[in-house]
């Protein structure tokens, strides 16, 4: 994949060129619409390497553009929501229950647990274990299922919860109800002292130091919470 993904981000410095999205597949086009021609054709893993090197940004009309380079005009790359610096809002292909491929609204960045992951403590260990990063993700997947529609804006508030309905525009269908109920579980295994920050954090993708502005928190307190709160989960999901 190497060879072809470098290529790949030759190719994107061209005048004209952009990736399509086709099923799983993303074909990369040299042209201005889709008449253009597809001269490569990137796996999921090969379109995650580009979304953290250039970086991509929606393109007007579908598929996506890299992002400018510092030197170039950086007013034409839209920025991302403050706080949520690891946001990329595009589709994600889904396998339904029925066996069909599907393309469901998602982040395609880096959440905000993937990126704690790398953080070391004071001795030059990982912050936190394989089983809290596990958690995080898992609780990350299965909101962007509760909240598969035609709005790429993350709000949980969408979800059904017991005894209220839905704000939601569209129908939820069984499978986004099922993992509604999930998330729910998941967020009330964390006791109410910490599900707020971790709904914060793994379900909006705010960054930690916004989330504990969002919340009132001391600064670093919210650092100790979050991880209290990946155990919980962990926990729950019997993870590790």
């Amino acid at each position: 994949m190497s060879r072809a993904l470098e290529r790949a981000r030759s190719l994107l410095d061209r005048p004209g060129a952009w990736l399509d999205q086709s099923g799983a597949a993303y074909p990369l086009r040299l042209g201005g619409d889709r008449r253009g021609r597809v001269v490569l054709t990137l796996d999921e893993a090969a379109f995650r390497a580009l979304v953290e090197r250039p970086g991509l940004r929606r393109r007007d009309g579908g598929g996506w553009l890299p992002r400018p380079t510092p030197a170039a005009n950086t007013s034409l790359a839209p920025s991302p929501p403050a706080g949520r610096p690891g946001l990329i809002e595009g589709e994600r292909p889904v396998m339904e229950a029925d066996g069909r491929l599907t393309c469901r609204r998602a982040n395609l960045g880096e959440s905000p647990v993937a990126w704690l992951a790398r953080r070391k403590d004071a001795s030059g260990r990982p912050w936190l274990s394989a089983a809290e990063v596990a958690a995080g993700e898992r609780l990350r997947t299965e909101a962007e299922i509760a909240l598969s529609g035609p709005s790429l804006t993350m709000r949980w508030d969408a979800l059904p919860r017991a005894g209220g309905g839905s704000s939601a525009r569209v129908e939820p269908t069984d499978r986004a109800l099922s993992a509604s109920a999930r998330v729910e579980a998941a967020l009330s295994a964390c006791g109410p002292r910490l599900r707020a920050l971790v709904e914060q954090v793994c379900i909006h993708g705010t960054s930690l130091q916004l989330a504990e502005q969002h919340l009132f928190l001391r600064r670093r307190q919210g650092k100790t919470l979050l991880k209290q709160g990946l155990q919980a989960l962990a926990e729950h999901y019997r993870i590790g």
